[in-house]
């Protein structure tokens, strides 16, 4: 159940966030998935599902970012 309330609360944090800001922390996170891509092709790292977690952040910052263009 805590799982769920961080995860809401994460939502809510990125709904509050301004366009702008959505757009800088995407292209910053974006950066750090291809860093640790790089890393796991040359020597795995220690925790693959970060990968996963990663892209899955850019996903829902994505999502948002275009509800808000939208006007949703």
């Amino acid at each position: 159940m805590a799982k769920k309330n961080n995860k809401s609360s994460k939502i809510q944090e990125i709904r509050s966030m301004s366009e702008q800001d959505i757009k800088s922390k995407i292209a910053e996170t974006d950066l750090r998935l291809k860093r640790m891509a790089f890393s796991h092709a040359i020597t795995p790292i220690e925790n693959p599902m970060a990968i996963r977690s990663t892209r899955r952040e850019i996903a829902q910052l994505q999502t948002e970012l275009k509800r808000k263009q939208l006007g949703f």
